[in-house]
């Protein structure tokens, strides 16, 4: 909309509603895709994290899914409690624990990655490198601005 000589821009207006609905819908083909797995969205986000095979501190992988730290904690207890991962004092540090997959969490983890890669495949078939690294600098601005 134009009034005199100043433009007045919604450019950004919905954009968090719009990556909210985007998440609930990927949240649900993730759970349908790894229903049998019975695991929740946030054991698969750190399951996909993890699948790489590094260890990780808490605090990294509460920073790399976005979690809350306190929230993370029950997290893992489940997936220990399931014998998907397991925390161990870090070498480094030893104040602080590294999380790793064992062997069984291993499997899981690479059918979380896999789905999780399938849905990325799958929905961004269509958008450009050009696209995506402007979605890229959006989700960086929204998360950086978050905090």
């Amino acid at each position: 909309m134009v009034i005199s000589d100043f433009v007045v821009s919604d450019r950004t207006a919905g954009a968090i509603l719009e990556l909210q609905r985007a998440t609930h819908a990927t949240l649900h083909a993730l759970s349908r895709d790894l229903a049998g797995l019975r695991i929740s969205s946030s054991e698969t986000n750190v399951l996909a994290v993890l699948a790489d095979g590094r260890a990780r501190t808490v605090g990294e992988l509460a920073d790399l899914t976005g979690t809350r730290p306190t929230t993370l904690t029950s997290v893992l207890d489940r997936l220990e409690g399931r014998g998907y991962a397991a925390r161990e004092v870090d070498p480094e540090d030893r104040r602080s624990f590294a999380v790793r997959l064992t062997a069984e969490g291993r499997k899981v983890a690479e059918l979380a990655a896999a789905a999780v890669r399938h849905l990325e495949e799958t929905a961004l078939a269509g958008i450009s490198d050009r696209q995506l690294a402007g979605f890229r600098a959006v989700l960086h601005a929204l998360t950086e601005g978050s905090r």
